[in-house]
């Protein structure tokens, strides 16, 4: 990561809001109009949802403003440099976790129960950005930016936080494992989405 990057401190978190920029930036030039794991979603879609997330997580911390429109119906049009939204949203969200008392309770949180410990809060805005990183790079034709070792904690908050986001659409059914599945496959059957989903050809 650059030396202007902000970053929060949490490690998982801070990983994948790594992959979120890197599957970013990996977006080619017309390439925001690309359709994505997330049905009837392009990667703008999903870059606008995702940013929308970590802004409304800072603003749950933080008690500022939160995204200027609904994350969950992204217009799918960016005004300006799409990477220079995600960077005002990564940095929000980072200097919002940065100042987390690590020894809290809770922390408040935009995802029901609406308090989490300080881990699994920010375990939850990492998942968020994680998933949406994979979703990105897969529709682009990229390498999933997933690994084995941000899977792993990012399925343990998953299986805190996500059956009541599924009654409201935020996650498709869990997908049964396969044998053979690693710790990526398991995240992201568990998730609803399919780990072997690339573009059409």
């Amino acid at each position: 990561m650059s030396d202007n990057i902000i970053t929060s401190g949490w490690d998982v978190l801070d990983a994948s809001h790594e992959a979120l920029r890197q599957a970013v930036g990996g977006v080619p030039a017309g390439g925001w109009s690309l359709p994505t794991p997330c049905a009837g979603w392009s990667v703008a879609h999903v870059l606008q949802h995702a940013a929308g997330d970590q802004i409304g997580f800072a603003a749950a911390l933080t008690g500022e403003p939160g995204p200027s429109f609904d994350p969950f119906a992204p217009s799918g049009v960016i005004d300006g440099d799409p990477r220079a939204l995600l960077e005002d949203a990564l940095a929000r969200s980072a200097r919002a976790w940065a100042g987390v008392d690590r020894e809290a309770a809770a922390v408040p949180t935009p995802v029901p129960p609406h308090k989490l410990t300080p881990w699994s809060g920010s375990a939850a805005c990492a998942l968020d950005a994680g998933v949406h990183a994979w979703d990105i790079a897969l529709a682009c034709g990229g390498p999933s930016p997933l690994t084995p070792e941000l899977a792993r904690p990012l399925l343990k908050v998953a299986r805190e936080i996500v059956e009541p986001l599924r009654a409201w659409g935020a996650y498709a059914p869990e997908l049964a494992p396969l044998p053979g599945d690693d710790d990526v496959a398991a995240l992201l059957r568990y998730l609803g989405r399919d780990p072997l989903w690339a573009p059409a050809s």
